[in-house]
């Protein structure tokens, strides 16, 4: 009499186990991306965007920013590479592009641009050197736009590059260009006189503590 009413209070409890065990959390009636159905005439569930429909945020008006040429509006020769960024280069934006040259850039180029990457010496195409004049005088819109499209032997990189990173690979760029074509004059003048006490072997003039009178030959920013 037991066993039997120990299978019943199991069946009892399984029957109850089973009734509430439906699907319908998990198999929601919603369309999964690329899922067919045949509610549409082409039988597809995932939809072509509305015509003429722009995702938030992609609204590429601004051809200087997205395309690195200038639009028709009289600022520069339509369609041409610009020759000026399209916002301040700040300390921050130029770490930024250090940072980002040196993850994609630097296999080929090197650290310094000389195009002696490690790949390179490994025997991938050597590009050329950033400090040659021709690429010294290249237009700054040129350079964002081969970041992103590719050039010869270098592929696209704009899946890798957002266009804010491209920009400021551009000017880390120019500062390396310059830092590698720097004379005595382009140093502040208020440092001239120490970096020249360096070069010829005099101890670096010690700088004035915060407060103190500035020396009387002084006249630098």
């Amino acid at each position: 009499m037991r066993h039997l009413l120990c299978t019943s209070v199991l069946l009892v409890v399984g029957a109850l186990c089973v009734s509430g065990c439906r699907q319908d959390m998990h198999d929601q009636q919603k369309l999964e991306p690329l899922e067919a159905t045949p509610f549409f005439a082409d039988g597809r569930g995932s939809r072509q965007p509305v015509e003429g429909t722009v995702a938030r945020g992609q609204l590429h008006e601004d051809r200087h920013y997205w395309e690195g040429r200038y639009a028709a509006d009289g600022t520069g020769p339509a369609g041409e590479p610009v020759d000026s960024f399209p916002m301040p280069v700040t300390r921050e934006m130029l770490a930024r592009g250090r940072e980002r040259y040196e993850i994609y850039c630097t296999p080929c180029h090197s650290r310094t641009g000389d195009g002696d990457g490690m790949i390179v010496r490994r025997g991938f195409q050597r590009p050329p050197t950033f400090h040659s004049d021709t690429l010294r005088n290249q237009k700054v819109g040129h350079l964002f736009e081969v970041i992103g499209k590719g050039l010869g032997a270098m592929p696209p990189y704009a899946a890798q590059i957002p266009v804010p990173d491209r920009w400021a690979i551009v000017a880390y760029l120019r500062a390396l260009q310059r830092s590698q074509q720097a004379s005595i004059d382009d140093v502040p003048e208020a440092e001239r006189a120490r970096l020249l006490a360096a070069r010829n072997g005099a101890p670096p003039a010690t700088p004035s503590a915060p407060g103190s009178a500035a020396p009387a030959h002084g006249g630098g920013q």
